[in-house]
């Protein structure tokens, strides 16, 4: 299984950015797929997650209204648009998929720093 997120950077405040993460190794089109998010010295936070056909999605409360989680199963990628962008969302994101009920996979994650 690998996972591997694409499109961080840095972006002033207010802009915006889409992630996308590749996968391999799986059935993607099976599986709920997530992105968290990890600032220093903090603990690791669900952000947004997708149901394997992409209609049922959840967001944490301080993204909803400005970040869609989508998928496109025939690429076996989840992307993450994120827009209004706040140095708040200042954090390293990681893609992640659990298989089995208990076994985790995340990738390598891509960096985000919102920043004037």
């Amino acid at each position: 299984v690998q996972l591997v997120e694409s499109g961080g950077g840095l972006v002033q405040p207010g802009g915006s950015l889409r992630l996308s993460c590749a996968t391999s190794g799986f059935t993607f089109s099976t599986y709920t797929m997530s992105w968290y998010r990890q600032a220093p010295g903090k603990e690791r936070e669900l952000v947004a997650t997708i149901n394997n056909v992409g209609v049922n999605t959840n967001y944490a409360d301080s993204v909803k209204g400005r970040f869609t989680i989508s998928r496109d199963n025939a690429k076996k990628t989840v992307y993450l648009q994120m827009n209004s962008l706040k140095p708040e969302d200042t954090a390293k994101y990681y893609c992640f998929v659990k298989r089995f009920g208990t076994i985790d996979y995340w990738g390598q994650g891509t960096q985000v720093t919102v920043s004037s």
